[in-house]
């Protein structure tokens, strides 16, 4: 297949997942909806190839933009990319990646803060046909050994300075004690001896069109809870098929921007993140390291927009004279959670504008789900009943157990289970099941609980903070 012809197929797949998006967003039937075709647009997809196609179709617009204060805690420069400066960057390091003939799915683990370096380098490790494996940047040397001897890592990229911490240092005592680990390389300055430069990597490394075909991507890595004892892999169309299934409820414009506050370390970081600014060809901006009053420029900054930020900052943002180019604000909450009473209320007093709030649950590693308050997607009300839930079934499908367990199956679903590194094959169309049921009253859904399986008799875990 020529690079153009491949290049039109990605195109129209972009323009076919995003017309899904639509009618699903504006209330197409139930019927209509279940017999779309959704895994057929999304099969092909990877984030790499929805990069490419905007940079092709919209070079100059923005893709990624660093944090104003990025100087601060990184002795790096804040850069706005647009789509094609970015693409080019993520084929260089794409090229110096598959310069180290690793072999095809070679798991790569990126300890980084969520900046641009974190969204160009995911996108490079896909396109160098690796595993991304997300490793967060908070994690002690223990826990990233962990991480490496149960994912065998090959290699791991992050940066020399986060704060007054040194990410690299950090590997470099890893890479001591786990043999394995064949490269280590850091963003700079001031990169350790013995680690790879990544910014020469990329000034020093090949331009211009790919030499031959690039590799197969091969998925996307995390941890369930953040544990590093319980890895799951993903492939990166279930990657993308979250962030669509995300999106219906978002309803995020092409060149609008994407404001985040979670750091993709994780799936819903990653889906409601990166993914889903590429799903929509939008802008996405991060605030790696929170700062109010940088939070405050950066929210009032002009251009519609939509916030992402964990749930408990609910509370924060109520009764604030929001921006008016503010179009949604998603909250995102990890299961267990109990869902704030205002969720179901209109017009409540200093209240986040209930038409702009969509709550996303991150159900572990399996799922997200995601719903616009005040509406019939409220989680509130789809929760009590899962056929409301108004999304393409091969995308992804929700029901209830016998014992009121959650259960999901779909593209935005299909995640394994990984032993010592290697895969646990599971069958196409099975219903992953989870620990957390609804607790309903008067078939509304006030929260999510952890529940053991009826012949356990341990108790349940109730709530966790979001």
């Amino acid at each position: 297949m020529s690079a153009q012809r491949a290049i039109t197929q990605v195109e129209a797949s972009q323009r076919a997942v995003q017309g899904v998006l639509q009618g699903a967003s504006q209330g197409a039937p139930d019927a209509a909806l279940q017999e779309t075709p959704a895994d057929a647009p999304l099969r092909r997809i990877s984030l790499g190839s929805l990069l490419s196609a905007t940079a092709r179709r919209h070079p100059d617009r923005i893709a990624v933009v660093d944090p104003a204060d990025k100087p601060d805690w990184s002795d790096r420069p804040a850069i706005t990319w647009t789509y094609a400066a970015a693409a080019e960057i993520v084929e260089r390091l794409a090229r110096g990646l598959r310069s180290w003939r690793l072999p095809p799915g070679s798991r790569i683990g990126l300890c980084l803060p969520g900046s641009a370096e974190s969204a160009l380098a995911i996108l490079a490790v896909e396109a160098a046909g690796h595993v991304a494996c997300l490793l967060p940047v908070s994690w002690d040397e223990d826990r990233l050994l962990a991480a490496a001897q149960n994912v065998a890592l090959s290699a791991v990229l992050t940066q020399a300075r986060l704060g007054s911490a040194a990410p690299a240092e950090r590997l470099c005592a890893v890479a001591a004690r786990y043999f394995g680990l064949r490269y280590l390389a850091a963003f700079g300055p001031d990169v350790p001896d013995g680690v790879i430069n990544l910014d020469r990597f990329v000034l020093d490394g090949p331009a211009g069109e790919p030499a031959g075909p690039a590799p197969a991507a091969a998925g996307i890595v995390s941890f369930i809870g953040g544990d590093p004892e319980q890895p799951v892999y993903r492939s990166g169309e279930s990657v993308v098929a979250a962030a669509a299934a995300h999106l219906v409820a978002m309803r995020v414009a092409p060149a609008e921007r994407i404001l985040s506050l979670i750091g993709p370390h994780d799936l819903r970081g990653l889906a409601t993140g990166l993914a889903a600014a590429l799903v929509a060809g939008a802008t996405l901006e991060t605030l790696p390291l929170f700062d109010g009053a940088a939070f405050a420029t950066a929210l009032r900054r002009p251009g519609p927009t939509h916030l992402v930020a964990p749930a408990f900052l609910e509370k924060n943002l109520a009764g604030r004279d929001l921006p008016t180019d503010l179009r949604s604000v998603a909250l995102v909450h990890r299961a267990p959670v109990r869902f704030p009473s205002r969720s179901r209320a209109v017009d409540r007093p200093q209240g986040l504008r209930l038409e702009t709030v969509i709550d996303t649950v991150a159900f572990d590693e399996t799922a997200i789900l995601s719903g616009r308050r005040g509406t019939t997607g409220d989680l509130s009300l789809v929760l009590g009943k899962p056929e409301r839930l108004a999304l393409p079934a091969a995308l992804l499908s929700m029901r209830r157990g016998a014992d009121d367990r959650l259960a999901f199956r779909g593209q935005a679903c299909t995640v394994t289970p990984l032993q010592r590194g290697n895969r646990q094959a599971i069958p196409s169309g099975v219903w992953q099941e989870t620990p957390y049921a609804p607790v309903l009253f008067a078939g509304i859904a006030t929260a999510i609980e952890v529940v053991e399986p009826s012949d356990s008799a341990g108790s349940p875990k109730i709530f966790a903070p979001a």
